[in-house]
Formats: C-alpha cells, structure tokens, sequence
C-alpha cells in the first residue's frame, strides 16, 4: 500500500496528485504489458537529515536502453529524468527509506499487439519502502518456471510484461512454503531469481552467471562485484553455474536493488555451507549497507542527496 505521504506522481509532464496519475482501462500497456520500467532506492540517513538516492543515474541510463530495445521514445534525457525523480522526492518530504518507480508505457488505447506506431508516455511515482525479502537469510527454490531468453523477452531490458514469468516463478515458490525463486534458463543451467542476481561463494571466490544467462544487466550486480574486488580483496568470476553446483556452494546469496543483498542459507531443502549466513555473506551486507547510505567515501558519489 502507499505510504501516507505518497501525494504525488509525475504524470503527463507536470507533477499531479496520485489520485489523478491514472491511464484508461484501454491502455496498450495494461493489457499488453508493452512498457519497461525502473525501480530505484533512496535510504534516509538522519545523522545526516538527508535522503540519498543510490545509482541515480545508472538507473535512468538502463531505462534508456530497455525503451531503445522496446521500440520507445523516452521524452526525456538521463539528467532530465534524474531532475524529475528528486523534485518528486522533496515534493513528498519523505524522511524513510523509499523505492522510485519510472514507467515508459505505450498510452494509446488500442487493441494492436504491436510496439511501432503507437505513442509512448513517461510516469513516476515514489512510496516508502522497506525490505523487499523479510529476515536476515532466506531460503530458496529452484523453480519448474524456465526464465525466458534473449530471443523471446530480453531480460537487459526491464519490460513490462517479461514480470509475468517472475511472478510465476516468486508465487510457485511461495505457495511452497520458500522465500524466493531461482529460475534455470532453457540450457538448463541457473540464470538468476525471480527479481535479483544471484551469487555463489567458492573456494573464496565470488561466482555469478555470465551476461549471456539471460540475467538482467543488474546495477546492484556490479556493485556487489566492485565491492568485493575493491573491499575484500576477492576474485569475482563470471561463469555458467549448474544447478547441482547451487547445493554444493560454501555460501550464496541474492542482490537486488529490491531485494538489497540478501544471504540464501536453503537451497531445495538442502543447506548451504553451515546453513548459517557465512562471513563473506556477512561481510558484503555490511559493506552494502554502508555504501547506499554514504558512509565509505569513495562511493560517496554513487549516493545523490535530495535535500539541499
């Protein structure tokens, strides 16, 4: 549910009282999912009475790239865009955590499965927003959903409709008494989760499916990657992972913008490592958490202040 606070949205090029951000029952995208979209994080910091809004523009730059896949034209440049989320944010006078939603969608109310020739619109709105995936570990399962490749929905552009398959994916494993889902792509080997990459810790290394597995180009991905080169000293490999391998792991966990870094200690009623959260684990949700919040100065420009 919205936060209290959730007031306004970004609507038809002015900022609007959320009660009038609304679209026709008819539009393209709701009944086609013909849209792409972003989720970004702002975490309040009241030592500093500040909201810091993590990968700004790294943000807005992949929701430029998911409309050019998606046959869409954003109205607006990435400054612009970043411009609009934080007048949103100060116009909300949010003093909590919060998730940013930009949405590009096709606006026309037409019945026409097609992405050319329709007209394309801009929203955004912004709630407050706590942890995605409850608790300190969770557990998981692999999935019968097979994650949908390249050539059928791009999973590097954050499309709308492509969600239908994670949802699937999230809900059996729900259903089935597990926090998250992790999906195989159609070689059969591990791709990512329901709506977060996915790592594996061995033998002291960090190992993550390649590009090429059908994983979204994650922002958090790379984070989490640079952390650990730079922080911990760890080598970072990019390589197809089995998903008998997932079992075997010393640890895992999931990172998200959503899904923040998250430590899998179950995996198909099998533990991982001692089935306790591990100290690499450990040591990233810590380094994480310092980061998004600007305490570790060289990462402080990752971090855009809202209020000045």
């Amino acid at each position: 549910m919205p936060a209290p606070n959730n007031r306004f949205a970004f609507f038809n090029g002015a900022f609007v009282p959320i009660e009038q951000a609304t679209v026709s029952v008819m539009t393209n995208t709701l009944n086609y999912g013909t849209g792409c979209f972003e989720g970004i994080r702002g975490y309040w910091v009241p030592e500093e009475e500040q909201l810091l809004v993590f990968q700004l523009q790294a943000h807005m730059e992949r929701l430029h790239r998911s409309a050019r896949i998606l046959f869409m034209q954003l109205p607006y440049t990435v400054d612009e865009l970043c411009t609009i989320a934080l007048e949103l944010l100060r116009r909300e006078g949010f003093r909590e955590d919060v998730y940013i939603r930009p949405l590009v969608y096709k606006r026309d109310p037409a019945i026409a499965v097609q992405m050319n020739g329709l007209n394309d619109a801009f929203t955004m709105f912004a709630l407050g927003f706590g942890q995605y995936l409850a608790g300190s570990a969770v557990k998981a399962c692999v999935s019968s959903w097979r994650r949908i490749d390249d050539n059928i929905i791009p999973s590097r552009a954050k499309a709308c409709g492509a969600y239908i398959n994670s949802a699937l994916a999230k809900t059996e494993a729900l259903l089935n008494g597990y926090d998250e889902a992790i999906v195989l792509g159609g070689d059969g080997q591990v791709s990512e989760a329901s709506a977060a990459n996915l790592f594996i810790v061995r033998g002291g290394a960090l190992i993550t499916p390649p590009l090429t597995s059908d994983v979204l180009e994650g922002i958090t991905r790379q984070v989490v990657a640079q952390l650990a080169r730079d922080q911990l000293g760890l080598s970072v490999v990019e390589r197809p992972i089995d998903r008998t391998e997932l079992y075997v792991a010393d640890e895992a966990f999931f990172c998200g913008t959503g899904a923040e870094l998250k430590p899998i200690i179950e995996i198909d009623r099998r533990m991982i490592g001692s089935g306790q959260i591990g100290p690499i684990s450990s040591a990233l949700v810590q380094l994480y958490a310092d980061t998004v919040r600007g305490r570790i100065s060289e990462y402080r420009g990752w971090c855009t202040p809202v209020y000045v």
